[in-house]
């Protein structure tokens, strides 16, 4: 799990939360608590949602969004790394071998594509399933991040319709000039939560989705390349030189070589 989002997320609501206490004490952030405005803020928000995409889809982004906080991505370093190991196992025991590391797997993605190899697969047809799953994947992520977005768009919206409300039932009671201030405050709590919403949580989260998305997704293509070089017989060392081929040269020295414990093992 990275707690980047979570960190953030509670650094920036406490900070708001010790600035409106510097103001007004306990008491002031209860006077920034008005039930009416979160329900037409969240209540509207989500409607909207609702009404522009099909509840499957709004369901399966909810899943997306909590995994870009819970679920750690292996990175192409470790993958690289195992796939090398792997390669190694095959040229000892045969594609057969490998079977006795599906049990060590977590990734499904990794589990199906070993599968492949173990059924004995030929490359055209691992590669065209495992991209095809790596295309289900990128739209999966790509339809929960436009949802995030929407949703950064729709609370500051909701804010502002929260926020007229307020402003005809204040222009209603004109007639006693005590109700103004409050009734102005209140209108105003609305488009607070609607620019809160948006810009610490919608809007981020989608960029962050966005930023892992990109992460998971190459990982997976070196593991489809790394499971069809592997299939076709490529040695330790050439498995290793194509996987770090995708690398930058820094990330790429931290990877053993292959080709020095081949030659030791020969």
């Amino acid at each position: 799990m990275d707690p980047g989002a979570l960190i953030g997320l509670i650094i920036g609501g406490g900070l708001i939360l010790v600035s409106i206490m510097m103001g007004g004490g306990i008491a002031g952030v209860f006077g920034y608590i008005d039930i009416p405005s979160i329900l037409i803020v969240f209540g509207g928000t989500f409607a909207a949602i609702l009404v522009r995409y099909p509840i499957p889809a709004v369901i399966g982004a909810i899943g997306v969004a909590k995994k870009t906080v819970f679920v750690k991505i292996g990175t192409a370093e470790e993958e690289i790394k195992r796939l090398i190991e792997y390669c190694r196992i095959s040229r000892r025991e045969g594609l057969l071998g490998l079977e006795k590391e599906i049990e060590k797997i977590k990734d499904a993605f990794l589990i199906k594509a070993v599968r492949l190899l173990v059924d004995g697969s030929d490359s055209d047809t691992v590669r065209g399933i495992l991209g095809t799953e790596i295309d289900n994947i990128r739209q999966r992520h790509s339809a929960g991040k436009g949802i995030l977005e929407f949703a950064g768009l729709m609370a500051p919206a909701f804010g502002m319709v929260g926020t007229l409300i307020g402003l005809v039932d204040m222009l209603k009671k004109l007639d006693d000039p005590s109700k103004i201030g409050a009734g102005m405050a209140v209108a105003l709590i609305t488009t607070f939560y609607g620019v809160v919403i948006a810009n610490m949580v919608c809007m981020p989260m989608s960029g962050r989705l966005d930023t892992l998305s990109k992460k998971e997704v190459f990982v997976k293509e070196i593991i489809m390349e790394g499971v069809i070089s592997i299939q076709r017989g490529d040695s330790p060392m050439v498995v290793e030189e194509r996987l770090k081929a995708f690398l930058q040269a820094k990330a790429a020295s931290k990877i053993s070589g292959g080709s020095k414990k081949e030659g030791k093992e020969a």
